[in-house]
């Protein structure tokens, strides 16, 4: 198996285990510092192994971080435009 993605294996380890334990501030933390470590390995997996594998690796990561994408995804439409009332 590539380094990449043993590497990756023990990203997904490390989250679901910061996903079982209790936190004050719903785990926020604990997101940011998955994505900053993360990134990085996404990149070697991507080098190393491919674009699909590391498509793959990214959908992976998207379904653990889910909270974060929706938010971006929010951010990134912009408020609603409400119609106009008569």
């Amino acid at each position: 198996m590539a380094p990449s993605l043993i590497l990756a294996c023990i990203w997904a380890l490390g989250a679901n285990l910061l996903a079982m334990t209790s936190s004050r501030d719903h785990h926020w933390r604990a997101a940011y510092i998955l994505i900053a470590v993360g990134i990085p390995i996404l990149g070697y997996v991507t080098w190393q192994t491919g674009p699909w594998i590391g498509l793959l690796c990214l959908v992976a990561a998207m379904s653990v971080l889910r909270w974060p994408v929706v938010y971006l995804w929010r951010w990134l439409r912009g408020p609603r435009h409400e119609l106009a009332e008569d």
